[in-house]
């Protein structure tokens, strides 16, 4: 059986070398590395990470609970979460919590008695239980997308725990001002799940870019869709059979557009000839519709391997504060909201205190 000293042999370098490579416990020059991969390749050497669990009591394993990972936004997030665990020497146990606070908890705890080294959780609207259990039995964590507590900082609101996530409030307002500024003033928000941080921020960013332009909230023209294409079909007819209806309307993700453009379809109403259409979440084929939908795209890709880097960091710095990393959104100019379409520009940065504070790790 080839062993880690054949390896070794072969590669031209020691035994210590070969495990640095094998385990990510010490960073290896590109091209040693390369030696050391190919003469795994050319030897079929298995490394047995079985063996190593039990002497280190880590299995190099990270636990992702993810609801909707059929939707293009988590699958972004998905694929940067197994690219850094992938590049960190990590294997990953993937579940989906479905967004129910109880199958969540379950999930957390089939997850954490597999042993992996910690996880990274998409919290449901009631995070409660899921959050109780690895504080308890102090798991190292991290909070992607969704965020526990205010966010804002270090402290008990987090529950120990770090997060990541998008800028939400400010690209709302973005799309909100953008809309008004083409002359709308009954601008609807077909909103999310009631509970999720997302939903919370993007309705205080809606709200923020009605009164920047001076317009008044209108409670009609703001309707849950519960993060679902069905609700958001439901919600945009409740908008649309206003005694005023709205002239424009924002969708607060990617399900719900597509919820809203078939409301939309069913009343024969064209975008943007009839209604302007912008939304939350670009997806891949957001440019095949006629019109092209104009967008914030949320750094997915990013946001989940910031999620691996500040878990790493947590796994080697057990004691270090928590901390809260936003990620700037994208407005992706097209043509549903009636203008012609300029090049996807990056939204205006956050003030210099909250850069400092939101630092990608």
């Amino acid at each position: 059986m080839t062993t880690m000293v054949d390896v070794a042999r072969r590669a031209g370098v020691s035994v210590a070398t070969v495990s640095h490579v094998l385990n990510g416990t010490r960073p290896v020059r590109p091209g040693t590395r390369a030696a050391v991969l190919a003469a795994i390749d050319e030897l079929g050497y298995t490394h047995n990470t079985l063996a190593r669990s039990l002497v280190t009591s880590r299995t190099r394993s990270i636990g992702l609970a993810v609801s909707a990972i059929s939707n293009p936004y988590f699958t972004e997030i998905l694929q940067g979460v197994e690219a850094g665990a992938l590049e960190a020497g990590y294997s990953l146990l993937i579940a989906d919590p479905h967004d129910d606070p109880r199958h969540e908890r379950k999930v957390v705890q089939l997850l954490h008695e597999r042993r992996v080294d910690g996880m990274i959780v998409a919290p449901s609207a009631e995070p409660a239980e899921m959050v109780g259990y690895l504080a308890r039995r102090e798991v190292p964590a991290v909070f992607l997308d969704r965020l526990v507590g205010d966010g804002e900082g270090d402290g008990d609101d987090q529950a120990g725990h770090d997060q990541v996530c998008a800028e939400n409030t400010g690209p709302v307002r973005h799309l909100v001002e953008h809309l008004a500024d083409l002359g709308h003033t009954r601008i609807g928000l077909v909103a999310g799940l009631p509970g999720l941080s997302t939903t919370t921020e993007r309705v205080q960013g809606y709200r923020e870019g009605l009164r920047e332009r001076g317009l008044e909230f209108a409670p009609e023209l703001l309707a849950g869709g519960n993060s679902e294409a069905a609700g958001a079909q439901d919600a945009t007819g409740r908008l649309l059979a206003a005694p005023e209806p709205p002239t424009a309307i924002i969708t607060a993700n990617n399900a719900m557009t597509i919820g809203a453009l078939r409301a939309l379809r069913e009343r024969g109403l064209e975008v943007p000839r009839d209604i302007a259409l912008a939304c939350f979440d670009d997806f891949s084929w957001a440019d095949l519709f006629a019109p092209r939908l104009t967008a914030i795209a949320q750094p997915g890709k990013e946001i989940g391997a910031a999620a691996v880097r500040l878990l790493l960091q947590r796994l080697e710095e057990p004691d270090r504060p928590p901390r809260t990393v936003r990620l700037p959104c994208t407005f992706v100019h097209r043509t549903s909201c009636g203008c012609p379409e300029p090049s996807p520009a990056t939204l205006p940065a956050a003030s210099p205190a909250a850069q400092e504070r939101n630092r990608t790790p």
